[in-house]
Order: C-alpha cells, then sequence, then structure tokens
C-alpha cells in the first residue's frame, strides 16, 4: 500500500470511527429520555408514536413541604438534594423494572406495564414505592433533611406516545394517570396511598388499610386504601 493509500485509508477508518462514536452518543443521549423501545422504534419508523395500554400502573410521589425548605436553602443545596433523592429512584427503578416517565418540580412519576406489558405491573409498582419509602428515609439523615414523601398509585389504561421535535419526552394521558396524581395530592405524608383499581390487583399480596371513601378534586368520592407492606407468609 502506497503512503498516499495508507493515508486515505487511516482518514477513512478515522471518519468511520468518528461516525460511530457520534451516533453511540446521539443514542445514548436518546436513551436518557425514551425507553429503548422506543428509540429502536424510532429509528426504523420515525413518525407519531401513539400506543393504548390496558394494563398500567402509574405512581406520583412528591416531597412534601418542599417549597418552603427551597425558599430558605441555597440553590445549590435545592437542586443538589433533589438530583440525590431522585438519582436513587432512578436506580430503585431501573431494579425493579420500571419505567420514569419524567420529573415535575420536586414530583416524581412513574409507570410499570410499558412500554413492554407485564402482567406484574401492579406487583412491581408496589415494591417500588416501599423501596422509594425506605430510601428516601435512608438518605434523609446524610442529607441533613427533616422531610417525607406522599406517593400515590391507579392501575388502568394509558395512553402513551412521545411528544416533541427537538426535545422529545415520552409522557401518558388518561383518567388512570390523573386519579395517581390525585391519590398522591389527596394523600398523607410517608405514606403510600392507592385506588381500589390497585388495590384489587395487589390485595392478596400486600396488607392494607382501608381509608373508606375520600373526596378527590374532580373526580367526586374515590374509595382509597393505604399500602402497609406485603403480606405475612402464612402457609405455614
Amino acid at each position: 500500500m502506497t503512503g498516499f493509500s495508507l493515508t486515505a485509508y487511516m482518514l477513512l477508518q478515522y471518519a468511520v470511527r468518528a461516525r460511530d462514536e457520534a451516533f453511540a452518543r446521539s443514542e445514548g443521549l436518546l436513551l436518557n429520555v425514551l425507553p429503548r423501545a422506543i428509540v429502536d422504534r424510532l429509528k426504523h419508523s420515525p413518525g407519531v408514536i401513539a400506543e393504548a395500554h390496558d394494563e398500567v400502573t402509574v405512581l406520583f410521589a412528591d416531597v412534601v413541604d418542599f417549597t418552603p425548605f427551597a425558599e430558605r436553602t441555597e440553590p445549590a443545596r435545592v437542586v443538589g438534594v433533589l438530583d440525590e433523592v431522585f438519582s436513587a429512584f432512578d436506580a430503585l427503578a431501573a431494579r425493579h423494572g420500571i419505567e420514569k416517565i419524567k420529573t415535575i418540580g420536586d414530583a416524581y412519576m412513574a409507570a410499570a406495564g410499558l412500554p413492554d406489558p407485564r402482567p406484574d405491573h401492579a406487583l412491581a409498582m408496589a415494591a417500588m414505592a416501599i423501596d422509594m419509602q425506605a430510601e428516601f428515609r435512608r438518605l434523609c439523615a446524610p442529607l441533613g433533611v427533616e422531610l417525607a414523601i406522599r406517593i400515590g398509585m391507579d392501575s388502568g389504561p394509558v395512553i402513551a406516545g412521545v411528544i416533541g421535535r427537538h426535545k422529545f419526552i415520552y409522557d401518558l394521558w388518561g383518567d388512570t394517570v390523573n386519579t395517581a396524581s390525585r391519590m398522591e395530592s389527596h394523600g398523607t405524608p410517608g405514606r403510600i396511598q392507592v385506588t381500589e383499581s390497585s388495590y384489587r390487583r395487589l390485595c392478596n399480596a400486600y396488607d392494607f388499610e382501608d381509608r373508606g371513601e375520600i373526596e378527590v378534586k374532580g373526580k367526586g368520592r374515590r374509595r382509597a386504601y393505604l399500602l402497609v407492606g406485603p403480606r405475612a407468609d402464612t402457609s405455614g
């Protein structure tokens, strides 16, 4: 191979490596905001992605009284606390096979059962919620904060899709989403409140406190339950 040919070959190899590295970086950025299954679909068939999912459990978690904390705290510390908490929640989501949807201020939204269906979506989300409580309590001492989280869950159908052109987001819509959010906002600090729909899917595996019917903004009176923990094994 002549010197000229060798130089051309080396430049070509460099260009291929640079292209591959740029592609990997782009794909990595997409995977930070979209589920892998959705990224794969976008690569092979670009266009509108919208799906109906009949069996999903949606969770909202909110840091109680975070706004007063933020008002009296330096900005870097405010962001640092949320980063520690939400990064820990992200790790739990990965461990439980849960899809993080987004954060909204000091609230965290996740869903189980999409984009790939799973029959144990409610069970997976209940385990995630309990671990979130424990992880949040564990983090409070080293972070030097006295805060609590309130968690709400609902199970049922949702519509999921990708919106945006330059800043993508994979988001959910439907009554299940709205009701899960209401379960959180009408809940009790330090507790996990679920709808009757989630309760029916979990009552054989978990213990609950029945709150009876509560008034839910925009939805009237709804029966709600507080998730206590896994049921004790009484088989033996």
